[in-house]
Parts: C-alpha cells; structure tokens; sequence
C-alpha cells in the first residue's frame, strides 16, 4: 500500500509477484502476499456496471502497449471522504476464479476519473494498460480473464471486489497471402500460399500457428463483397498453400476465425490479373 503526495496510486498496490512474474508459477494469488486484500478495514464502497473495452475482446501483440477503456459505476457511504487527497478507485481485470486468488492481475495507471450523480453515486472510466513487452502476459493468460474493481484510502483502508463480468484477452495473429503467378491466363492454375502466425507472449515474438483452419476467399474485380472459395489446414510451421483455376481478375485472401486463445484476422487481398 502506498499513498503518493496528492493522490492516491493504485498501480502501486498489485503485488509484483503477481503482476509481472519471470514465469506464471513465480506468481502469487494476492491473498498471500499481505496485500490490500488483508487489510485492516473493508471501505463500504460497490462496483457495478463495469463494462470493459465496450463489450469487445481485447487482442494484444508481441510489443505494443494496448490501452483498454473501462467504464463502471462506483456506489459509496455517504460519509466517505472521497478527495483525492484520501480516496482513490479503479478497474482490474484478473485471471484466476477469484481476485484474491488470481495469479494474474492488471490494474489502472491512474485512478479512475469520477463524475458524481448524487451524494453516494459516481459514474466513472479508467484505462488499464497491458504491455506485453514488460512481461504483463504468459501464454496461458490467453482466454477469459474477470473485471473488478478496487477503491483505497490514504489510511490503507480498502475494497477489493471481483466477479464484475467477463473479458477475452486473445493472442493476436497475423496472416499473409501471396496469389501467383501474375499476370495468369484464364483457365491456368493459380497458386496461393501465405502463413498464420500468431503472438507468442513467453518470447515477445510472432511464431507460426499449425494445424488451424484457414478459409481462401476471393472477390471479384469491379466487387465489393468475398466469397469462400476453400478451406485448407495449416502445417505446423503455419503455412498455407492452396491452388485454384484462373477464371477472372480479382483479389485473393486467406481469413482465421480464431479460436478461445487467438484473435481472427484477415489479410488484404492479392491482386490477380487474369489475361
């Protein structure tokens, strides 16, 4: 717990065991490191309406910061000295069952800003920052994390409170196409190939994504809309190769649909010039 001249710093308060392991196992649920979770006054304060990302799923690469946005109500007793000199709030998301058991945790940056709706009522938004290339996420974050909250004052009193919804936080993928040869007469085979690939957090690199379905789509030239043309498989190493008949101008593109860990993706498509 730390009170910073001012104001109140929430990202102070997660353990760093578990926010930032060398490895998931060095992590450790909050409820054993003698953390806010044990402290020595619960505040009579309520999350609710917590909605994270606008409802969507969040994907996150190998390096870039991902700013997520989260808005929630925050209910609070009437007599709480909520400046920001004593009191501060914010959202988190957690990986685990329960937040004091949760072997990851992201929380806000900055506590959330507040707008008050009536003596014991605000309406807030916060942002919490996921950087994968400071070792924010493992491999097996990906998938179904929760949403909670959590509210401090500058006498260590505080309110943990999870189980406030779902988020998805998926691997981002990554796929490219290449549609040959160029230009090609009508009725000639066309060769496609390309490769899905897939954020790996472990190593802050982009590795291939084997064994996955991937369709082939095409739309014609002077079109708007693609339709699929086949599925194929991944190798191991993520590549992808397919062929089809040269029937007319167009463009060709490889789509993912994703699965409960990786993102979808799409690549722009392959022009080919059919004579």
């Amino acid at each position: 717990m730390a009170a910073v001249t001012g104001a109140l710093a929430l990202s102070a308060l997660v353990v760093p065991a578990a926010q930032a392991a060398d490895s998931p196992s060095d992590r450790l649920p909050l409820s054993s490191a003698g953390t806010t979770a044990t402290a020595a006054a619960e505040l009579d304060v309520t999350f609710s309406n917590m909605k994270v990302n606008k409802g969507k799923r969040i994907t996150v690469g190998t390096t870039a910061k991902v700013a997520v946005p989260v808005t929630y109500t925050l209910t609070h007793a009437a007599d709480l000295d909520i400046s920001a000199d004593n009191f501060a709030n914010g959202p988190l998301i957690y990986r685990g069952s329960s937040v004091e058991s949760a072997t990851n945790v992201l929380i806000s940056d900055d506590p959330g800003t507040c707008t008050a709706v009536s003596s014991t009522v605000l309406n807030c938004s916060g942002v919490i920052n996921i950087r994968p290339a400071d070792g924010d996420l493992w491999n097996s974050d990906a998938g179904t994390w929760k949403a909670g909250g959590l509210a401090v004052t500058a006498d260590e009193d505080a309110k943990w409170q999870g189980d406030l919804g779902t988020t998805k936080v998926l691997r981002a993928a990554r796929l490219t196409v290449n549609a040959a040869p160029e230009p090609v007469r009508k009725g000639r085979t066309i060769t496609v190939t390309g490769k899905l690939s897939r954020a790996n957090w472990d190593t802050n690199a982009y590795a291939g994504y084997g064994g996955q379905k991937v369709v082939l789509q095409f739309r014609k030239k002077g079109t708007t809309n693609y339709t699929n043309v086949k599925g194929i498989t991944s190798t191991s190493t993520g590549a992808l190769k397919t062929t089809v008949t040269a029937s007319s101008d167009g463009y060709y593109r490889f789509t993912f649909a994703g699965t409960a860990t990786t993102a979808p993706t799409t690549v722009a498509g392959d022009f080919v010039d059919v004579q």
